[in-house]
C-alpha cells in the first residue's frame, strides 16, 4: 500500500533532473529516501536546517543550497519534517 510521503517522494523524483530525495523527522530519523539518497543523512540533514534556522531567528524555515560544478542539495524543513532534494545541475 502506498502511502502519502511515498507519492510525495515519487512526484519529486520525476522532477527533470532530480535523482534522489530524503525525508527526515524533527529528531533526524529516516521517514524514506527514493532514488540516489542515504538514508544515514536524516540525521545531517536536519541538524543543517536546524543550524541555518538560527541564522535567521524571524524565519523559522530557511532553506539552504549546496551547489558543485555538476550537483546541489537543497534542504528545506517544513514545521518537524526536513526534506533533502538531489538535483544534477
Amino acid at each position: 500500500m502506498e502511502t502519502r510521503l511515498d507519492r510525495v517522494m515519487e512526484a519529486i523524483i520525476s522532477e527533470p533532473n532530480t535523482f534522489g530525495c530524503v525525508f527526515a523527522e524533527g529528531q533526524g530519523l529516516c521517514l524514506g529516501t527514493k532514488g540516489e539518497a542515504s538514508n544515514e543523512s536524516a540525521g545531517i540533514i536536519t541538524a543543517i536546517a536546524e543550524q541555518a534556522a538560527k541564522l535567521e531567528p524571524r524565519n523559522k524555515d530557511p532553506i539552504i543550497v549546496f551547489e558543485n560544478n555538476s550537483k546541489k542539495c537543497i534542504i528545506h524543513r517544513q514545521g518537524t519534517i526536513t526534506a533533502a532534494y538531489y538535483k544534477n545541475i
